[in-house]
């Protein structure tokens, strides 16, 4: 089958989760015989910003995924005809523009012949209702919602004819465990600041145990402001700036524990996410322990995949213990593993949309799922 797919950005993951995501599911299509055309705005923030920090990234992409590649257009000039043609299923993120998203589907309407779906993998239906009820979906097949919080959303408000619920996961070519010999230190986390959505839960789940517990510990990340810095450096805290995802397994394994402190949003408004972090992290068997979410969905055995700190105090308890008691890291290493291994990795998620794509009414006349 051909899957055309609109990105914000393949090549950069500089602030953008949703390219290891892609990525991951870009491979295994690709591996399976499938044809994937993907197709990047040539200005987009994330590139931009990834090119200013780093021009050799777009290679270093290209020599580890030499199997995918993307298309850069610009809005004004972008010939959907052309890029849509022969298309079985077509993908378009959120983070495309408005106009982009119309035109979409009104070439569907038009044109038919393919089965076309609105990714949202954001917290924007609670924190920006606005924006996401102003795109037009009345000519697509559905919603993939990265929770089914989000999911429900778009069926409650009536923001689309269907929704299904499609969990990122992780891309288990490249995550997984890698056996580094010796340790560099006790803690690593890998986040962006961001917007201060987080700004207190990493104060209080991150950088006051790492100072309470005197621990030797590492932060990789971008959109640090200078008091975040400050902070980090006041708890003894190095900073490594930003971190290429594709090289973030060798990092974990050079480590003996890691955190997971969820953005304020998806932890009080959007129940059941986890965001891509957590499945990357497990997969790459590194013992984790997690500031609070509810994991209303059941995707893993909290307890034995990960430990659950419901405050500060409790993570300073939690890392504690993990760096103190092999046999307690080692546990939720291996266990971590295998729920990845078991339910959430990219060739799951692809089950799950080729269902899906069938379940909808499959593809036109003379296609099918293979």
């Amino acid at each position: 089958m051909r899957f055309v797919i609109f990105t914000h950005s393949l090549v950069s993951d500089w602030n953008h989760g949703n390219a290891h995501f892609l990525r991951g599911i870009a491979t295994e299509l690709v591996e399976r015989g499938d044809e994937v055309l993907i197709f990047e705005p040539r200005g987009g923030w994330s590139r931009q910003n990834l090119l200013a920090e780093s021009p050799a990234a777009v290679a270093d992409f290209e020599r580890v995924y030499p199997r995918i590649r993307s298309s850069l257009y610009d809005l004004e000039s972008l010939n959907l005809s052309r890029a849509l043609d022969g298309a079985d299923v077509v993908i378009v993120h959120e983070w495309n523009s408005h106009e982009l998203v119309r035109r979409i589907g009104e070439h569907r309407a038009r044109h038919g012949g393919y089965r076309l779906y609105f990714h949202d993998t954001h917290h924007r239906s609670v924190t920006d209702p606005a924006s996401m009820a102003a795109y037009d979906l009345r000519n697509y097949d559905g919603v993939l919602a990265y929770g089914g919080v989000i999911r429900d959303i778009y069926r409650e408000r009536q923001w689309t004819a269907q929704a299904w619920t499609w969990h990122e996961a992780a891309d288990t070519r490249v995550f997984h465990r890698h056996g580094a010999t010796t340790k560099e230190g006790d803690l690593v986390w890998i986040g962006n600041w961001g917007d201060e959505e987080r700004s207190h839960e990493l104060r209080e789940f991150l950088i006051r145990p790492v100072k309470e517990l005197g621990l030797k510990a590492m932060v990789y990340g971008v959109r640090y402001p200078a008091q975040a810095l400050q902070e980090l450096a006041d708890a003894g805290i190095r900073y490594g700036g930003w971190l290429p995802n594709y090289r973030v397994p060798e990092t974990f394994s050079r480590y003996r524990v890691t955190v997971h402190v969820p953005r304020r949003p998806y932890a009080r408004a959007l129940p059941g996410i986890p965001t891509i972090r957590l499945f990357e992290a497990l997969a790459c068997g590194i013992p984790m322990v997690s500031a609070p979410w509810q994991d209303s969905e059941g995707l893993f055995r909290p307890g034995r995949d990960f430990l659950f700190a419901s405050s500060g105090d409790e993570m300073v308890s939690h890392l504690d213990t993990v760096l103190s008691v092999p046999h307690v890291g080692s546990m939720l290493a291996e266990s971590g593993m295998e729920s990845i291994r078991s339910r959430h990795t990219c060739s799951h998620r692809v089950n799950q949309l080729l269902a899906i794509v069938a379940g909808s009414g499959g593809l036109a006349a003379g296609k099918g799922v293979q």
